[in-house]
């Protein structure tokens, strides 16, 4: 059996030995929102370390476990504290996460973060919508013998963020009175921020925002076939952009001074999500 599946499915039945929850949506909670698992309806917890095999997140303020529950009656499983590749972890256990996610009964993947502003329009505490993303600066999980119990050896990209939850996501923010951003999210490995050379270089590529995750999950997702939408969090805008020096104090800073708007707007999309698929 190929390693990668194999790993996967350890985990698999690890988790099912503890939890029988069905989820429809998989959310994965970037900086900012991750203590939303609070706030909903929690069936049941599940820390990472009690994962055979389970990739484990170091970073502080990640707290490393799924939470189960309800969004005003949506079944969802949540992520709290994601694995980066810049932790040193092989893009295929970064990915790990997702896939297992999916395993569980998940339909729909939807991926929050936050990221560095690259477009002037933008300004710190803003939410972007993903449209597309790049991530060429960071290996593909889908590099290596293909598993085909997943999906296709060479799958389609052409509609990574499906165009009908991004008009949901809009709708949401709109309903809200939330402004909405919209743009291209670029994947870079970091763990250091970017030189203003770099940001300049992303712009020129087409990027409006520039983070250290989530373009890599959504090309897992989208290879087994789930539906991904997403959202960032502009927490600061690039260097060079500003005379300001960027920390991650900023970043959480910014992140935790819009979280109650960022969580509206995420459970707001969630329940209209539902309300489609069961349409």
């Amino acid at each position: 059996m190929n390693a990668v599946y194999e790993k996967l499915m350890k985990c698999y039945e690890s988790v099912r030995e503890r939890i029988d929850f069905v989820p429809e949506i998989a959310l994965v909670l970037g900086s900012g929102l991750g203590d939303y698992g609070e706030t909903i309806d929690v069936v049941a917890t599940l820390d990472y370390h009690d994962i055979e095999g389970f990739p484990v997140s170091t970073v502080a303020g990640h707290k490393g476990r799924f939470i189960f529950g309800y969004v005003n009656g949506v079944p969802v499983v949540c992520m709290q504290g994601r694995v980066h590749y810049y932790e040193g972890y092989p893009i295929t256990d970064v990915v790990l996460p997702t896939r297992l996610m999916k395993l569980m009964g998940a339909k729909v993947l939807f991926l929050t973060n936050a990221a560095g502003g690259l477009n002037y329009d933008f300004a710190a505490g803003d939410f972007m919508l993903i449209t597309d993303h790049i991530m060429n600066f960071v290996p593909s999980p889908l590099i290596g013998e293909n598993i085909d119990q997943l999906g296709t050896r060479f799958p389609d990209m052409s509609d990574v963020y499906k165009k009908d939850l991004q008009e949901i996501i809009k709708k949401s923010a709109s309903d809200l009175g939330i402004k909405l951003q919209q743009g291209v999210y670029i994947q870079l490995t970091g763990p250091n921020f970017e030189t203003p050379a770099e940001v300049r270089m992303c712009r020129t590529l087409g990027a409006d925002a520039a983070g250290m995750s989530t373009a890599a999950e959504a090309v897992a997702a989208n290879h087994m076939g789930m539906k991904v939408c997403g959202i960032s969090c502009i927490s600061n805008l690039g260097c060079g952009m500003t005379d300001t020096p960027l920390t991650h104090e900023e970043v959480s800073e910014t992140a935790d001074r819009v979280a109650g708007q960022f969580k509206q707007l995420v459970t707001e999309s969630i329940v209209n999500i539902h309300k489609a698929l069961n349409a």
